[in-house]
Formats: structure tokens, C-alpha cells, sequence
């Protein structure tokens, strides 16, 4: 990777504004991430490159709360499968055609994108449950070891068991820990990580948490759903850009 001054200052740019999206909805941080690195650096760099602010932006999220074994007791299965998805995930991205692998991130965020807008209220999967939290754990966990998307299915399931906001939220965290946690080893036991890379994701803290909390401080000072739909439709635009670019150059 040729770190340039304007590569950078690109890279910490993109991890601000991947800080300030995750302050300002919760989520978000590998997707903008993704999103704006991937079609200048590369999909397998650009993961490399979210993986320790990915794991430490999460920890807090993840353990604030009165519900952390509750909910390892209910998701320990969709949790597991998820582990097992992401190594044969990163599996497939270590040979696989890093073009191709851009043009299936492209069509994820603009499926996600599309889907988060028209909001339709999935049912709660009740008996099924059992088998349906790993299946859905397997899945996402698949699709993040390969193109850093976990949300389709993974996060979308988590979102129709029924938990209340805070226990929500710190569900989400629990399982953004896990699976990125999950994708620094797998990663690492593939040679897929070098260590200027590591080194520019542990630099990548600084302009994340700046983003984080200058997130926070306006998270109650802008419309939600305005800020929902703007960034939402930011990602249909994106997608389809590198799902043109992966396909067709």
C-alpha cells in the first residue's frame, strides 16, 4: 500500500466521518468505511484497515448495560455460527477476485439501503427461533468474512427479536465485538493483515473517536429520520457505483 499524504489524509477523513455517522445513529462505522475506502484502496486493505477501530469503538457499547450474559445466553448460537461463517468468509476473500467481491459489497449496501428505507416490519421468527439464529448468524457472518457486510441478514434478525432500545443496543454491540473480533484473527491467520496496515488501524482510533463524539454531540440536534434517509440514500449511490465499477472496469 503506498501511504501518500493525500492517501492519508483520505483514510483519516474516512474514519471521521465513519466515527461521526456511529455517534450520530449507533451504527454505520464499517459500512461508510467500506463504502469510501474499498473502491481506492481495496476491499481486502480496506478491511484491514477497519478492524481495530471496528473492535474497540464496540467494547463499551457492548459491555454498558444490565443485560451482557442475558443476551450471550440467547445469541451464543447466532454468535458461533456467525465465528464459523466469517473464517470460511475470509477464506473466499483471500482468493478470491477482489473486483468481484466489490461489485457483491456494491449490491449489499444498495439491497441494505433500499431495504432500511421502505422499512418494512419483519416478524419475530418465535419457535423458529432455534435454528433461525444460527442460520442467520451463519449467513451474515459469511457475507462479512467475504465483503465486510454483516447487516444482511445478520443484524436485521437481531432486530426482530423483540428487545427493548438500550437492550438493543447493547445486543448490536455484543455482536459488532464478536464478529469483528472474529475477522481480525481470521484475517490475520490468512496473512491478510501486514503490520502497516495494522499500524494505520490503531492511528485510525485518533480520527474515529473525534468523529464519535462530535456524533454524539448532535445525535439530539438533527432529525433522525432526515439524517436516516439522507445517509441511506449516500449508500444506494455508493453501492451502485461499485457494483458498476466491479463489474464492468
Amino acid at each position: 500500500m503506498d501511504l501518500t499524504l493525500e492517501t492519508a489524509a483520505y483514510i483519516a477523513l474516512t474514519f471521521f466521518i465513519g466515527g461521526f455517522v456511529k455517534g450520530a445513529s449507533g451504527l454505520g462505522l464499517p459500512v461508510v468505511v467500506l463504502a469510501m475506502l474499498a473502491p481506492i484502496v481495496g476491499l481486502k486493505t480496506a478491511l484491514a484497515l477497519f478492524l481495530i477501530p471496528g473492535v474497540v469503538t464496540n467494547i463499551y457499547q457492548a459491555l454498558a448495560g444490565p443485560a451482557f450474559l442475558r443476551l450471550v445466553a440467547r445469541l451464543w448460537s447466532f454468535l458461533l455460527a456467525a465465528m464459523v461463517g466469517i473464517w470460511i468468509g475470509t477464506g473466499v476473500l483471500a482468493g478470491a477476485d477482489t473486483r468481484l467481491l466489490e461489485a457483491l459489497l456494491g449490491a449489499l449496501l444498495v439491497l441494505y439501503s433500499t431495504f432500511s428505507l421502505l422499512t418494512p416490519q419483519l416478524p419475530p421468527p418465535g419457535r423458529h427461533e432455534a435454528w433461525m439464529s444460527p442460520a442467520a448468524g451463519g449467513a451474515g457472518g459469511l457475507l462479512f468474512g467475504m465483503a465486510g457486510v454483516f447487516i444482511v441478514p445478520g443484524l436485521l434478525y437481531v432486530q426482530t427479536l423483540g428487545f427493548k432500545r438500550d437492550i438493543l443496543v447493547q445486543a448490536m454491540g455484543i455482536t459488532f465485538v464478536t464478529i469483528s473480533t472474529s475477522l481480525l484473527f481470521s484475517m490475520a491467520g490468512r496473512s491478510l493483515v501486514t503490520t502497516d496496515q495494522a499500524t494505520i488501524s490503531v492511528a485510525a482510533l485518533v480520527p474515529t473517536f473525534i468523529g464519535l463524539y462530535l456524533g454524539q454531540k448532535v445525535r439530539h440536534r438533527i432529525s433522525e429520520e432526515g439524517f436516516r434517509k439522507l445517509f441511506f440514500a449516500a449508500l444506494i449511490l455508493v453501492g451502485s457505483y461499485m457494483l458498476a465499477h466491479g463489474l464492468l472496469m
